[in-house]
């Protein structure tokens, strides 16, 4: 009997933390977030200079579980479901782990957007959603084979979603998020009236949050 194979299968991590032990986390990182956000004047100044559509931290402040204890509380979290993923993914770490090398903060203001990107020097990538408000943007997932399809004609416009070459994942507060950093992604325009907030992270393997100036 003939058959298909799935070959090669990109995965996406999803869980819901705004329920059971983490709902209270999620409320504690939405305050915290804005306190770091109010603070962080260098932040704020390379966000206004490099034309940064809200407030970011990843290129001023790479020790927020030192700052405030519910980013370190996130930490352990993160370090839960990272593990579970990496296992799904079957990765040989050869004895080491996969440790936080950077954690940041996005507030993203309404017209606002992130260009297609992927996490250089990091092996899983992820975002915990805090506020998103209504008409907020989604996260936008590319096949990482597009630039191979030179005469492939485009799918349908109801083609099942592994066979897209496009993946949109809207996300509520509290949905979190992984991939593997080789995954190019983006943020299309924000059209929410207030701001969209959310944690971004790379985990490396073997290093740990103090070993990397924070990267996007």
């Amino acid at each position: 009997m003939a058959g298909v194979a799935e070959l090669f299968v990109t995965q996406v991590y999803r869980e819901e933390l705004a329920r059971g032990a983490t709902a209270g986390l999620i409320e504690e990182l939405v305050h915290a977030a804005h306190d770091v956000a109010a603070e962080d004047r260098a932040g704020q100044a390379w966000s206004k200079a490099n034309d940064y559509p809200g407030y970011t931290s990843y290129a001023s402040l790479g020790d927020l579980p030192d700052r405030h204890p519910a980013f370190a509380d996130l930490v352990g979290v993160l370090d839960r479901h990272v593990g579970r993923f990496a296992k799904t993914l079957d990765l040989d770490l050869a004895g080491k782990r996969l440790g936080i090398d950077s954690l940041w903060i996005n507030v993203l203001d309404r017209g606002g957007h992130h260009g297609a990107h992927i996490h250089p020097h990091s092996v899983i990538s992820g975002t915990l959603y805090l506020a998103l408000p209504k008409d907020a943007s989604a996260i936008k997932f590319e096949d990482p084979r597009l630039a191979m399809m030179m005469a492939a004609p485009l799918r349908k416009r109801d083609a099942h979603e592994k066979n897209r070459t496009f993946v949109s994942i809207v996300p509520k507060a509290g949905t979190l998020l992984l991939w593997e950093s080789w995954l190019r992604h983006e943020v299309p325009v924000n059209h929410a009236k207030s701001e969209r907030v959310s944690v971004s992270f790379n985990y490396a393997w073997g290093a740990s949050e103090k070993d990397h100036a924070p990267i996007t």
